[in-house]
C-alpha cells in the first residue's frame, strides 16, 4: 500500500510541474510581466514552505549547509526565470520540450565533472532524446524554423540550469536535515536570485491585488509546495530510478494542457516525439533493472 501510494505521490508531483507553463501563459495574457510572475511565485512558495518547516521541523542549520542549499536554489530560480522568458516567445508545448533537454545535458555535465564516459545505454537514450526533440519541435514540417530564436535560446538555457539544479541537489543533500527545512532554504535561494534579477515591485505596485495573486498562488502551489512535499514523501519508498521515470509525466501534462487550455496546435508527429522522449528517459533505468535482475538470478543459481 505504501509503495503504490508513493508512486502516486511522485506521479502527481511531476504532473504538477507540468501545469506551470499553462498558468504562466495565462498570466502573460492577463498582462503581467515575467518578473512579476516569477517573483510572486517564488515569494509565496518560500513563505508557505517556511511555514511548513517551522510547523513540522524546527532544526538549526549550519552555515555550509545553508550556502550549499541556497546555491541549489539559485539554480532552481534561474531555471524558472529562463523558462518563463522562453514562454514569452514560443508555445508552451515547445518550451517544455526545450526544458526537457536537461536529461542529455545533465549526462554530459556529469560525465565532465566525474571524468567518466557515459555508458552505452545513456548514449542510446541521448539519441532517442534527440530524435524525440526533432519530432516534438515540429522540425520535419518546418514548424521549428518559424519559432523565435530568442525563445529557443532561453528554453535551452533553462535546460542547462535545471540540469545543474538536479546535479547540485544530489551533492547538497544532507541526511541530518529535514526535507521541509531543505526545501525552505532552497526556495529562499531561488527567491533571492529572482529578486536580484527582477526587483519585487509587485509587492508595492498593487499587482497582487490586481489579479496577479490568482496566478501566483497556483504557480507557488504546483511549482514549489506540492512537488517538493510529494517527492519528499514518495521518492524514499520507490527509489530514484523509478522516480525519474515517473517524473517524465511532466512533459505530456504540459503538452496536453497547452492543447486543451491554451488551444495550441499539437500534431500527431509531435505526440510521437513526446513518446520517444519519454522512452529515452526510461531506457537507461530499464536496462539497469534488467542487469540487476540478471545479477540476482546468477547469484541465486550459484
Amino acid at each position: 500500500m505504501v509503495y503504490w501510494r508513493s508512486i502516486l505521490f511522485v506521479f502527481f508531483g511531476a504532473c504538477s510541474y507540468g501545469m506551470l507553463s499553462t498558468f504562466v501563459k495565462l498570466a502573460y495574457k492577463a498582462g503581467f510581466l515575467p518578473g512579476e510572475v516569477s517573483g510572486s511565485q517564488m515569494f509565496l512558495a518560500m513563505v508557505c514552505m517556511w511555514g511548513v518547516a517551522l510547523l513540522f521541523s524546527r532544526q538549526r542549520i549550519g552555515g555550509k549547509q545553508c550556502i550549499a542549499l541556497m546555491g541549489v536554489g539559485v539554480a532552481s530560480g534561474l531555471t524558472g526565470i529562463l523558462y518563463y522568458q522562453s514562454l514569452q516567445y514560443v508555445p508552451a508545448s515547445i518550451a517544455i520540450v526545450l526544458l526537457f533537454q536537461f536529461t542529455w545535458i545533465g549526462v554530459i555535465i556529469a560525465a565532465i565533472m566525474e571524468r567518466k564516459k557515459p555508458g552505452i545505454e545513456k548514449i542510446v537514450a541521448l539519441i532517442l532524446l534527440m530524435v524525440g526533440t526533432l519530432l516534438s519541435g515540429d522540425v520535419f514540417t518546418g514548424g521549428f524554423g518559424q519559432l523565435n530564436l530568442i525563445g529557443i535560446v532561453f528554453g535551452l538555457l533553462s535546460a542547462v540550469t535545471y540540469a545543474l539544479f538536479v546535479i547540485f541537489s544530489g551533492r547538497a543533500a544532507s541526511s541530518g536535515l529535514s526535507p521541509y527545512t531543505r526545501a525552505a532554504v532552497t526556495l529562499t535561494g531561488a527567491m533571492l536570485i529572482t529578486f536580484i534579477i527582477y526587483p519585487p515591485s509587485f509587492l508595492i505596485n498593487g499587482a497582487l491585488t490586481s489579479g496577479l495573486l490568482l496566478y501566483a498562488l497556483p504557480l507557488a502551489l504546483f511549482g514549489g509546495i506540492i512537488p517538493v512535499l510529494f517527492f519528499t514523501l514518495g521518492v524514499s519508498h520507490i527509489g530514484g530510478g523509478l522516480a525519474t521515470i515517473l517524473s517524465a509525466a511532466e512533459l505530456p501534462t504540459a503538452v496536453l494542457l497547452s492543447r486543451i487550455v491554451l488551444h495550441e496546435n499539437v500534431s500527431m508527429l509531435q505526440w510521437i516525439g513526446v513518446s520517444i522522449i519519454l522512452g529515452g528517459i526510461a531506457f537507461p533505468e530499464l536496462i539497469r533493472k534488467r542487469r540487476t535482475n540478471h545479477t540476482q538470478t546468477d547469484t541465486v543459481s550459484m
